[in-house]
Protein backbone atom coordinates (compact mmCIF):
# COMPACT_ATOMS: atom_id res chain seq x y z
CA UNK A 1 0.00 0.00 0.00
CA UNK A 2 1.62 3.65 -0.92
CA UNK A 3 2.35 6.35 1.92
CA UNK A 4 1.06 9.83 1.65
CA UNK A 5 2.77 13.13 2.86
CA UNK A 6 0.33 15.47 3.99
CA UNK A 7 0.09 18.70 5.74
CA UNK A 8 -3.01 19.47 7.07
CA UNK A 9 -4.97 21.65 9.90
CA UNK A 10 -6.40 20.51 13.07
CA UNK A 11 -9.84 21.57 14.74
CA UNK A 12 -8.10 24.31 16.52
CA UNK A 13 -6.53 25.70 13.59
CA UNK A 14 -2.57 24.08 13.72
CA UNK A 15 -0.90 23.13 11.11
CA UNK A 16 -0.44 19.28 11.33
CA UNK A 17 2.27 17.55 9.00
CA UNK A 18 2.61 13.68 8.64
CA UNK A 19 2.07 10.63 6.61
CA UNK A 20 -0.05 7.32 6.10
CA UNK A 21 -0.88 4.61 3.95
CA UNK A 22 -3.69 4.42 1.68
CA UNK A 23 -4.79 2.76 -1.67
CA UNK A 24 -5.52 6.12 -3.53
CA UNK A 25 -5.11 10.01 -3.06
CA UNK A 26 -8.99 9.69 -2.40
CA UNK A 27 -8.75 7.22 0.14
CA UNK A 28 -5.92 9.40 1.50
CA UNK A 29 -8.48 12.32 1.87
CA UNK A 30 -10.94 10.59 3.45
CA UNK A 31 -8.75 8.95 6.00
CA UNK A 32 -7.77 12.65 7.31
CA UNK A 33 -11.29 13.79 7.21
CA UNK A 34 -12.07 11.15 9.01
CA UNK A 35 -9.56 12.33 12.05
CA UNK A 36 -11.06 16.08 12.13
CA UNK A 37 -8.20 17.12 9.80
CA UNK A 38 -8.80 19.42 6.92
CA UNK A 39 -6.24 18.81 3.90
CA UNK A 40 -4.05 20.86 2.38
CA UNK A 41 -1.74 19.18 0.30
CA UNK A 42 -1.43 15.48 -0.60
CA UNK A 43 1.35 14.04 -1.81
CA UNK A 44 2.44 10.86 -2.68
CA UNK A 45 5.62 9.04 -0.91
CA UNK A 46 7.19 9.45 2.15
CA UNK A 47 7.81 6.93 4.91
CA UNK A 48 4.24 7.06 7.50
CA UNK A 49 6.60 5.95 10.21
CA UNK A 50 9.22 8.87 9.75
CA UNK A 51 7.17 11.83 11.41
CA UNK A 52 6.51 9.93 14.75
CA UNK A 53 10.69 9.09 14.93
CA UNK A 54 11.04 12.71 14.77
CA UNK A 55 8.80 13.56 17.56
CA UNK A 56 10.06 11.26 19.77
CA UNK A 57 13.75 11.59 18.94
CA UNK A 58 13.52 15.62 19.75
CA UNK A 59 11.42 15.93 22.91
CA UNK A 60 13.73 18.33 24.28
CA UNK A 61 14.72 20.41 21.91
CA UNK A 62 10.71 21.07 21.34
CA UNK A 63 10.47 21.67 24.90
CA UNK A 64 13.91 23.77 24.52
CA UNK A 65 11.67 26.07 21.89
CA UNK A 66 8.49 25.86 24.01
CA UNK A 67 10.67 27.56 27.16
CA UNK A 68 12.03 30.25 24.85
CA UNK A 69 10.01 33.42 24.76
CA UNK A 70 8.84 33.94 21.14
CA UNK A 71 9.55 37.00 19.27
CA UNK A 72 7.05 39.73 18.96
CA UNK A 73 5.82 39.55 15.47
CA UNK A 74 5.26 43.47 14.42
CA UNK A 75 3.87 41.94 10.63
CA UNK A 76 0.43 44.16 10.23
CA UNK A 77 -2.59 41.74 9.87
CA UNK A 78 -5.82 42.26 8.32
CA UNK A 79 -8.41 43.19 11.31
CA UNK A 80 -10.95 40.57 12.07
CA UNK A 81 -13.02 39.21 9.40
CA UNK A 82 -16.28 39.66 11.17
CA UNK A 83 -15.65 43.74 11.63
CA UNK A 84 -14.61 44.04 7.69
CA UNK A 85 -17.32 44.22 5.29
CA UNK A 86 -17.34 42.23 1.63
CA UNK A 87 -18.24 44.62 -1.15
CA UNK A 88 -21.05 43.12 -3.31
CA UNK A 89 -19.08 42.78 -5.69
CA UNK A 90 -16.98 40.40 -3.70
CA UNK A 91 -19.51 38.52 -2.04
CA UNK A 92 -20.38 37.75 -5.84
CA UNK A 93 -17.31 36.24 -6.20
CA UNK A 94 -16.44 34.32 -3.19
CA UNK A 95 -20.16 32.92 -3.45
CA UNK A 96 -19.41 31.47 -6.90
CA UNK A 97 -15.77 30.43 -5.74
CA UNK A 98 -17.29 28.13 -3.39
CA UNK A 99 -20.27 26.90 -5.42
CA UNK A 100 -18.11 25.86 -7.85
CA UNK A 101 -15.46 23.70 -5.38
CA UNK A 102 -18.38 22.28 -3.50
CA UNK A 103 -19.71 21.40 -7.38
CA UNK A 104 -16.68 19.67 -8.56
CA UNK A 105 -16.68 17.22 -5.05
CA UNK A 106 -14.16 19.16 -2.60
CA UNK A 107 -15.20 19.56 0.81
CA UNK A 108 -16.36 22.78 2.84
CA UNK A 109 -13.51 22.99 4.66
CA UNK A 110 -10.81 22.18 2.11
CA UNK A 111 -12.85 24.66 0.00
CA UNK A 112 -12.54 27.26 2.53
CA UNK A 113 -9.09 26.68 2.98
CA UNK A 114 -8.56 26.79 -0.70
CA UNK A 115 -10.20 30.11 -1.05
CA UNK A 116 -8.69 31.37 2.07
CA UNK A 117 -4.82 30.86 0.61
CA UNK A 118 -5.23 31.73 -2.52
CA UNK A 119 -6.64 35.50 -1.44
CA UNK A 120 -4.85 35.65 2.04
CA UNK A 121 -4.14 39.60 1.85
CA UNK A 122 -7.43 40.85 1.34
CA UNK A 123 -10.64 41.50 3.13
CA UNK A 124 -12.21 38.49 1.57
CA UNK A 125 -9.40 35.97 2.28
CA UNK A 126 -9.29 37.00 5.62
CA UNK A 127 -13.20 36.51 6.38
CA UNK A 128 -13.21 33.21 4.55
CA UNK A 129 -9.87 32.50 6.67
CA UNK A 130 -12.09 32.97 9.53
CA UNK A 131 -15.09 31.48 7.73
CA UNK A 132 -12.87 27.97 7.72
CA UNK A 133 -11.33 27.66 11.32
CA UNK A 134 -14.98 27.73 12.40
CA UNK A 135 -16.31 25.18 10.18
CA UNK A 136 -13.38 23.03 11.26
CA UNK A 137 -14.39 23.84 14.72
CA UNK A 138 -17.67 22.36 14.07
CA UNK A 139 -19.76 25.36 13.35
CA UNK A 140 -22.10 25.08 10.57
CA UNK A 141 -21.72 27.07 7.52
CA UNK A 142 -25.20 29.10 7.98
CA UNK A 143 -24.16 29.79 11.61
CA UNK A 144 -20.49 31.35 10.26
CA UNK A 145 -21.76 33.35 8.03
CA UNK A 146 -24.67 34.78 10.12
CA UNK A 147 -21.58 36.32 12.59
CA UNK A 148 -21.21 38.53 9.77
CA UNK A 149 -24.42 40.17 8.76
CA UNK A 150 -22.33 43.10 7.29
CA UNK A 151 -21.27 40.76 4.79
CA UNK A 152 -24.02 38.59 4.22
CA UNK A 153 -27.77 39.31 4.70
CA UNK A 154 -29.88 37.61 5.95
CA UNK A 155 -31.55 36.24 2.77
CA UNK A 156 -28.08 34.59 2.10
CA UNK A 157 -27.59 33.15 5.08
CA UNK A 158 -31.24 31.98 5.42
CA UNK A 159 -30.94 30.41 1.72
CA UNK A 160 -27.97 28.81 2.65
CA UNK A 161 -29.50 27.01 6.11
CA UNK A 162 -31.94 25.74 3.93
CA UNK A 163 -29.01 24.11 1.56
CA UNK A 164 -28.00 22.65 4.62
CA UNK A 165 -31.19 21.36 5.86
CA UNK A 166 -31.52 19.76 2.60
CA UNK A 167 -28.18 18.63 1.90
CA UNK A 168 -27.48 20.59 -1.16
CA UNK A 169 -25.41 23.43 -0.25
CA UNK A 170 -24.17 23.85 -3.48
CA UNK A 171 -27.59 24.31 -5.50
CA UNK A 172 -28.06 27.54 -2.75
CA UNK A 173 -24.90 28.63 -3.68
CA UNK A 174 -25.82 28.46 -7.71
CA UNK A 175 -29.25 30.55 -6.49
CA UNK A 176 -27.66 32.83 -4.32
CA UNK A 177 -25.34 33.60 -7.58
CA UNK A 178 -27.89 33.96 -10.35
CA UNK A 179 -29.69 36.44 -7.71
CA UNK A 180 -26.99 38.58 -7.24
CA UNK A 181 -26.05 38.88 -10.87
CA UNK A 182 -29.41 40.31 -11.56
CA UNK A 183 -29.08 42.54 -8.77
CA UNK A 184 -26.21 43.78 -9.74
CA UNK A 185 -27.01 43.88 -13.12
CA UNK A 186 -29.94 45.98 -12.25
CA UNK A 187 -27.98 48.54 -10.22
CA UNK A 188 -25.13 48.84 -13.07
CA UNK A 189 -28.72 49.70 -15.83
CA UNK A 190 -30.27 52.43 -13.11
CA UNK A 191 -26.37 53.71 -12.46
CA UNK A 192 -25.50 53.88 -16.21
CA UNK A 193 -28.85 55.36 -17.23
CA UNK A 194 -28.45 58.27 -14.71
CA UNK A 195 -24.69 58.85 -15.38
CA UNK A 196 -24.97 61.07 -18.67
CA UNK A 197 -27.37 63.44 -16.96
CA UNK A 198 -25.57 63.50 -13.97
CA UNK A 199 -22.37 64.97 -15.97
CA UNK A 200 -24.47 66.88 -18.01
CA UNK A 201 -26.21 68.66 -14.88
CA UNK A 202 -22.62 69.25 -13.30
CA UNK A 203 -20.70 70.59 -16.05
CA UNK A 204 -23.48 73.01 -15.95
CA UNK A 205 -24.27 73.99 -12.67
CA UNK A 206 -19.90 74.45 -12.66
CA UNK A 207 -20.16 76.79 -15.30
CA UNK A 208 -22.89 78.76 -14.14
CA UNK A 209 -20.88 79.55 -10.36
CA UNK A 210 -17.76 80.42 -12.80
CA UNK A 211 -19.80 82.69 -14.89
CA UNK A 212 -21.26 84.32 -11.46
CA UNK A 213 -17.86 84.20 -9.42
CA UNK A 214 -15.68 86.01 -12.07
CA UNK A 215 -17.01 86.41 -15.48
CA UNK A 216 -20.07 88.61 -14.47
CA UNK A 217 -18.50 90.88 -11.78
CA UNK A 218 -15.91 91.85 -14.43
CA UNK A 219 -18.50 93.07 -16.41
CA UNK A 220 -20.29 94.47 -13.07
CA UNK A 221 -17.03 97.37 -13.34
CA UNK A 222 -17.67 98.47 -16.93
CA UNK A 223 -21.42 98.73 -16.32
CA UNK A 224 -20.78 100.87 -13.31
CA UNK A 225 -17.68 102.85 -15.25
CA UNK A 226 -20.20 103.71 -17.79
CA UNK A 227 -22.75 104.48 -15.47
CA UNK A 228 -26.04 104.17 -17.81
CA UNK A 229 -29.13 102.30 -16.88
CA UNK A 230 -29.15 98.23 -16.79
CA UNK A 231 -32.21 96.19 -18.38
CA UNK A 232 -34.17 94.96 -15.40
CA UNK A 233 -32.67 91.17 -16.16
CA UNK A 234 -29.53 92.51 -15.92
CA UNK A 235 -29.90 93.87 -12.93
CA UNK A 236 -30.98 90.64 -11.30
CA UNK A 237 -28.22 88.79 -12.73
CA UNK A 238 -25.72 90.98 -11.52
CA UNK A 239 -27.37 91.03 -8.20
CA UNK A 240 -26.93 87.27 -7.69
CA UNK A 241 -23.77 87.52 -9.08
CA UNK A 242 -23.01 90.12 -6.30
CA UNK A 243 -25.08 87.54 -3.93
CA UNK A 244 -22.88 84.93 -4.64
CA UNK A 245 -19.79 86.61 -4.57
CA UNK A 246 -20.19 87.83 -1.09
CA UNK A 247 -21.80 84.83 0.64
CA UNK A 248 -20.24 81.85 -1.38
CA UNK A 249 -18.95 80.16 1.64
CA UNK A 250 -22.30 80.55 3.02
CA UNK A 251 -24.06 79.01 0.56
CA UNK A 252 -21.83 76.13 0.38
CA UNK A 253 -21.78 75.65 4.48
CA UNK A 254 -25.97 75.74 4.17
CA UNK A 255 -26.39 73.17 1.23
CA UNK A 256 -23.72 71.14 3.17
CA UNK A 257 -25.94 71.42 6.47
CA UNK A 258 -28.88 70.80 4.81
CA UNK A 259 -28.22 67.88 3.28
CA UNK A 260 -26.57 66.17 6.81
CA UNK A 261 -29.75 67.30 8.30
CA UNK A 262 -31.69 65.40 5.47
CA UNK A 263 -29.79 62.98 5.42
CA UNK A 264 -30.52 62.40 9.56
CA UNK A 265 -33.73 62.84 8.96
CA UNK A 266 -34.23 59.97 6.30
CA UNK A 267 -32.21 57.68 8.83
CA UNK A 268 -35.45 57.93 11.31
CA UNK A 269 -38.78 56.12 11.01
CA UNK A 270 -40.74 59.26 10.81
CA UNK A 271 -38.51 60.23 8.19
CA UNK A 272 -38.02 57.21 5.65
CA UNK A 273 -41.49 56.60 5.99
CA UNK A 274 -42.62 60.23 4.86
CA UNK A 275 -39.57 59.92 2.24
CA UNK A 276 -40.23 56.66 0.66
CA UNK A 277 -44.14 57.67 0.67
CA UNK A 278 -42.99 60.43 -1.48
CA UNK A 279 -41.20 58.82 -3.81
CA UNK A 280 -44.02 56.85 -4.30
CA UNK A 281 -45.71 59.11 -5.62
CA UNK A 282 -43.16 61.43 -7.95
CA UNK A 283 -44.08 61.21 -11.55
CA UNK A 284 -41.61 58.75 -13.62
CA UNK A 285 -39.92 57.96 -10.67
CA UNK A 286 -42.38 55.95 -8.94
CA UNK A 287 -42.35 53.26 -11.95
CA UNK A 288 -38.73 52.74 -11.74
CA UNK A 289 -38.80 52.27 -7.80
CA UNK A 290 -41.93 50.46 -7.95
CA UNK A 291 -40.80 48.12 -10.38
CA UNK A 292 -37.50 47.46 -9.07
CA UNK A 293 -39.30 46.80 -5.28
CA UNK A 294 -41.78 44.23 -7.12
CA UNK A 295 -38.89 43.03 -9.09
CA UNK A 296 -36.57 42.22 -6.01
CA UNK A 297 -39.51 40.80 -3.70
CA UNK A 298 -40.78 38.80 -6.24
CA UNK A 299 -36.99 36.77 -6.85
CA UNK A 300 -36.42 36.81 -2.96
CA UNK A 301 -39.40 35.16 -1.52
CA UNK A 302 -39.79 32.94 -4.56
CA UNK A 303 -36.06 31.94 -4.35
CA UNK A 304 -36.35 31.30 -0.55
CA UNK A 305 -39.42 29.37 -1.09
CA UNK A 306 -37.29 27.43 -3.76
CA UNK A 307 -34.72 26.61 -1.30
CA UNK A 308 -37.02 25.26 1.24
CA UNK A 309 -37.30 28.02 3.58
CA UNK A 310 -40.48 28.51 5.49
CA UNK A 311 -42.81 30.97 4.36
CA UNK A 312 -43.74 33.42 6.88
CA UNK A 313 -40.01 33.85 7.52
CA UNK A 314 -39.34 33.90 3.76
CA UNK A 315 -41.91 36.81 3.53
CA UNK A 316 -39.82 38.23 6.30
CA UNK A 317 -37.01 38.22 4.66
CA UNK A 318 -38.29 39.22 1.29
CA UNK A 319 -39.63 42.71 2.84
CA UNK A 320 -36.49 44.08 3.48
CA UNK A 321 -35.05 43.84 -0.08
CA UNK A 322 -37.84 45.92 -1.64
CA UNK A 323 -35.56 49.40 -0.40
CA UNK A 324 -38.75 51.36 0.28
CA UNK A 325 -40.60 51.40 3.47
CA UNK A 326 -43.79 51.84 2.67
CA UNK A 327 -44.10 48.62 0.54
CA UNK A 328 -42.08 46.76 3.39
CA UNK A 329 -44.53 47.51 5.65
CA UNK A 330 -47.02 46.09 3.80
CA UNK A 331 -45.86 43.15 3.48
CA UNK A 332 -45.00 43.05 7.50
CA UNK A 333 -49.07 43.57 7.92
CA UNK A 334 -49.41 40.92 4.91
CA UNK A 335 -47.08 38.37 7.33
CA UNK A 336 -49.96 38.18 10.12
CA UNK A 337 -52.94 37.87 8.16
CA UNK A 338 -50.75 34.56 6.22
CA UNK A 339 -50.36 33.33 10.16
CA UNK A 340 -54.19 32.91 10.34
CA UNK A 341 -54.19 30.77 7.77
CA UNK A 342 -54.86 33.36 4.02
CA UNK A 343 -53.41 33.25 1.27
CA UNK A 344 -50.17 35.02 0.66
CA UNK A 345 -52.17 36.95 -2.72
CA UNK A 346 -54.82 38.30 -0.75
CA UNK A 347 -53.27 40.09 1.77
CA UNK A 348 -50.65 41.53 -0.47
CA UNK A 349 -54.07 42.83 -2.67
CA UNK A 350 -56.19 44.01 0.21
CA UNK A 351 -52.90 46.59 1.20
CA UNK A 352 -53.46 48.73 -2.10
CA UNK A 353 -49.51 49.15 -2.47
CA UNK A 354 -49.11 45.81 -4.73
CA UNK A 355 -50.53 46.00 -8.36
CA UNK A 356 -53.42 44.02 -9.30
CA UNK A 357 -51.21 42.14 -11.74
CA UNK A 358 -48.78 41.24 -9.30
CA UNK A 359 -51.62 39.90 -6.62
CA UNK A 360 -53.48 38.06 -9.80
CA UNK A 361 -50.22 36.30 -10.95
CA UNK A 362 -49.44 35.06 -7.32
CA UNK A 363 -52.91 34.05 -6.97
CA UNK A 364 -53.01 31.36 -9.97
CA UNK A 365 -49.48 30.45 -8.48
CA UNK A 366 -51.14 29.49 -5.61
CA UNK A 367 -53.71 27.83 -6.93
CA UNK A 368 -51.81 25.41 -9.18
CA UNK A 369 -49.16 24.87 -5.89
CA UNK A 370 -46.46 26.14 -7.82
CA UNK A 371 -45.77 29.38 -6.34
CA UNK A 372 -42.31 29.83 -6.62
CA UNK A 373 -42.60 29.24 -10.00
CA UNK A 374 -44.79 32.40 -10.53
CA UNK A 375 -42.85 34.09 -8.33
CA UNK A 376 -40.06 34.16 -10.94
CA UNK A 377 -42.62 34.72 -14.15
CA UNK A 378 -43.44 38.10 -11.81
CA UNK A 379 -39.50 39.05 -11.60
CA UNK A 380 -39.44 38.62 -14.94
CA UNK A 381 -42.34 40.67 -15.84
CA UNK A 382 -41.18 43.20 -13.28
CA UNK A 383 -37.41 43.57 -14.83
CA UNK A 384 -38.43 44.15 -18.10
CA UNK A 385 -40.94 46.96 -16.95
CA UNK A 386 -38.07 48.21 -15.37
CA UNK A 387 -35.75 48.06 -18.30
CA UNK A 388 -38.87 50.13 -19.85
CA UNK A 389 -39.56 52.66 -17.33
CA UNK A 390 -35.74 53.63 -16.93
CA UNK A 391 -35.54 53.81 -21.20
CA UNK A 392 -38.19 56.46 -20.54
CA UNK A 393 -37.21 58.52 -17.83
CA UNK A 394 -33.58 59.22 -19.19
CA UNK A 395 -35.56 59.63 -22.52
CA UNK A 396 -37.45 62.13 -20.82
CA UNK A 397 -34.70 63.07 -18.33
CA UNK A 398 -32.13 64.30 -20.99
CA UNK A 399 -33.71 67.08 -22.88
CA UNK A 400 -35.14 68.18 -19.66
CA UNK A 401 -31.43 68.88 -18.33
CA UNK A 402 -30.43 70.44 -21.82
CA UNK A 403 -33.32 73.12 -21.53
CA UNK A 404 -32.64 73.50 -17.84
CA UNK A 405 -28.82 74.25 -19.20
CA UNK A 406 -30.29 76.10 -22.20
CA UNK A 407 -32.45 78.71 -20.17
CA UNK A 408 -29.96 79.18 -17.30
CA UNK A 409 -27.01 80.37 -19.97
CA UNK A 410 -29.49 81.76 -22.05
CA UNK A 411 -30.69 84.26 -19.00
CA UNK A 412 -26.91 84.82 -18.38
CA UNK A 413 -26.19 85.43 -21.83
CA UNK A 414 -29.45 87.52 -23.28
CA UNK A 415 -28.58 89.67 -19.80
CA UNK A 416 -24.94 90.86 -20.49
CA UNK A 417 -26.54 91.32 -24.03
CA UNK A 418 -28.82 93.64 -23.69
CA UNK A 419 -26.85 95.61 -21.69
CA UNK A 420 -24.17 96.22 -24.42
CA UNK A 421 -26.58 97.13 -27.06
CA UNK A 422 -28.45 99.29 -24.56
CA UNK A 423 -24.90 101.34 -24.02
CA UNK A 424 -23.73 101.10 -27.54
CA UNK A 425 -27.59 102.46 -28.69
CA UNK A 426 -26.58 105.63 -26.04
CA UNK A 427 -23.10 106.07 -27.60
CA UNK A 428 -24.69 105.94 -30.80
CA UNK A 429 -26.92 108.84 -29.84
Amino acid sequence: MPAYTYTARTRNGEKSEGALQASDRRSALALLQGQGLVPISVKEGGDPTTPKAKAASKPKAQNAAAQKPKAKNFKLTLHSGAKQKMKLQEMLVFTRELSDLLSSGMTLGTALESMARRNSETVSGAITAELRDEIIQGISLSDALAKRPQSFPTFYVSLVEAGEAGGQISLALDNLVHYYERLIEAKEKVTGALIYPAIVLTIGIATIIFCMIFVIPRFSIIFDDLGSTLPMSTRILMGMSDFCVRYIWVIVLMFAASGIMFGSWVKTEAGRLAWDGFVLKMPVVKTIVNANAFSNFARTLGGLLDGGVPVLKALGISGKTVGNRVISDQVSSAIGKVTDGSSISRPLAEGGVFPPLFTDMLEVGEHSGDVSGSLKHIAKRYDDELNRNIKVFTTLLEPLMMLFMALAVGFVAMSLMMAVFDMTNGLDI
